[in-house]
């Protein structure tokens, strides 16, 4: 089914970006999965192409772009390479990067911006801590005034791009009395005294994510690091989770469309009972719902970037798109697993790669658990 929300431009720069993947990523993609890291120059060079800078003022070295749709075309494209590298990007350009740009004073944003949108400051945001999951009201991390510093104490876990880090834009509680509105964002630096980083995580899947833990002992640092005002935190949060949503959702389904693609190539080579296996009656069904359900979820998944492009995304549309995004990502790949046969489960092959890539997505940006109970509870239940 044609697709109708891009222009000749958003086609243009998708012919960017995969070269950019083809020239650049592919030929690293073994060097990716044994070091568990994306390596600097690739970060570089994709700073180099502005992938980075896409909604950065032009003052401060971006193009300005006010234009979701550049994003999600970048998200998709990483994604078929590969979900790790999707998420590595999407969390430092269209997650982390906006709330800088939202909330930065003239000093912060000509301070932090310009080495972002080249690649040369990678940015982590740090929510999720360990003992609080997607409950983000909940976060124990403190900061406490000191005369004109603000002392910082506690942990952050499950951090992407945390081992590797120049910047984290932090969430800590300042006022404890106050719930929910006692939560300002902080921005740390590689380098302050008392921030560490943990080793990367040994995880299940996306081994090429440097995820990690983010430790505070006593770190001291000036008002001028606090992002935006004290106690806005949890709301500009709440602002910026269905943007962090929607491309959770984008970079799952262009995911599980290019595995599916691969699959039904590989149906159509290999060979068993003297024919290929995708002419028998039950892989083609099954072929036939697969492709209906990744199409039709990119529809609905199309118009919800349509509808971000316009400012007029709902949270609860976002959380609908992104469980279900991750949903149907996890049981076509369970599929295509299942249509390679024995192949499906080595390393070696993309699919198997994928499938255990696919699975944290219904856990991060939110549990599908809580996006269903968001959805809940706009039905009035």
């Amino acid at each position: 089914m044609p697709r109708n929300i891009y222009s000749e431009d958003h086609e243009a720069f998708r012919a960017s970006v995969r070269e950019y993947v083809e020239r650049n990523l592919q030929p690293r993609a073994d060097d990716m999965i044994r070091d568990h890291v994306i390596a600097r120059d690739l970060w570089i060079e994709a700073g180099k192409q502005g992938f980075f800078g896409l909604t950065i003022p032009e003052e401060f070295g971006g193009a300005g772009i006010d234009d979701y749709r550049f994003n999600a075309v970048l998200a998709e494209e990483l994604a078929a390479f590969n979900a790790a590298t999707a998420s590595c990007f999407g969390i430092h350009s269209d997650i982390t990067a906006p709330y800088i740009v939202a909330l930065g004073t003239e000093e912060q944003k000509q301070r932090w911006l310009p080495g972002v949108a080249t690649g040369e400051k990678i940015l982590a945001i740090g929510m999720t801590e360990p003992s609080g999951g997607s409950d983000l009201a909940a976060l124990k991390t403190t900061a406490v005034r000191d005369g004109d510093d603000w002392v910082i104490n506690g942990s952050k876990t499950f951090i992407t791009n945390g081992h590797q880090c120049d910047l984290a834009v932090v969430a800590v509680r300042t006022d404890p009395s106050k719930g929910a509105k006692g939560i300002s964002l902080f921005v740390l630096e590689a380098g302050d005294e008392g921030f560490s980083k943990g080793q990367p995580l040994d995880k299940v899947g996306q081994p090429e994510s440097d995820t990690s833990e983010l430790f505070f002992d006593n770190v001291r640092v000036p008002a001028d690091r606090m992002l935006g005002s004290e106690g806005q935190g949890f709301i500009v949060m709440m602002q910026k989770l269905p943007q962090e949503r929607l491309g959770n959702a984008i970079a799952n389904i262009a995911n599980a469309d290019q595995i599916l693609k691969e699959t039904l190539a590989y149906a159509k080579e290999r060979k068993a009972f003297g024919q290929p296996i995708g002419a028998f009656q039950h892989n083609k069904f099954k072929f036939a719902e697969l492709v209906t359900k990744v199409e039709v979820t990119q529809a609905y998944v199309d118009d919800c970037v349509a509808a971000h492009a316009e400012g007029k995304l709902t949270a609860v549309d976002a959380a609908k798109a992104k469980w279900w995004a991750a949903e149907v990502q996890c049981a076509v790949l369970d599929e295509c697993v299942q249509l390679h046969g024995g192949y499906g489960f080595m390393n070696e092959y993309r699919v198997a790669r994928a499938w255990k890539d696919a699975r944290v997505h219904k856990i991060w940006a939110g549990t599908n658990e809580i996006m269903k109970e968001l959805i809940g509870r706009d039905l009035g239940l």
